[in-house]
């Protein structure tokens, strides 16, 4: 006997705790879409997240948001709707500060 997993809710689940790290790292959730090296797989989650729950907040049950899971989101402090110019300022901002660590100034050239 094989018991049916459900695979959708488990990568959700782990994409989500994978999240919850982010945060604790960084103090946000605004992981970068491209330019996130160690998991690229989630800043595309988490651009999908604030997709899904724009259809959510209009009543198109067919995506895959809950209420559950907007609150879980919510807790960690999730950004709904993200500033496309401070999204990239903050990912230059990051690609400065990895830059600064592995070469101990700020003079890119």
């Amino acid at each position: 006997f094989e018991w049916k997993i459900n695979h959708k809710l488990e990568t959700w689940n782990e994409r989500y705790e994978e999240l919850v790290s982010f945060v604790e790292k960084f103090g946000h959730a605004r992981v970068p879409r491209r330019r996130y090296a160690d998991n690229p797989v989630l800043g595309n989650w988490v651009a999908t997240q604030r997709n899904f729950y724009k259809n959510f907040k209009n009543g198109d049950p067919s995506y895959n948001l809950t209420e559950e899971r907007v609150q879980l989101l919510n807790n960690i402090g999730f950004e709904w709707r993200i500033n496309h110019k401070l999204e990239t300022w903050n990912e230059r901002y990051e690609q400065l500060v990895s830059f600064v660590k592995k070469f101990g100034h700020a003079r890119v050239p």
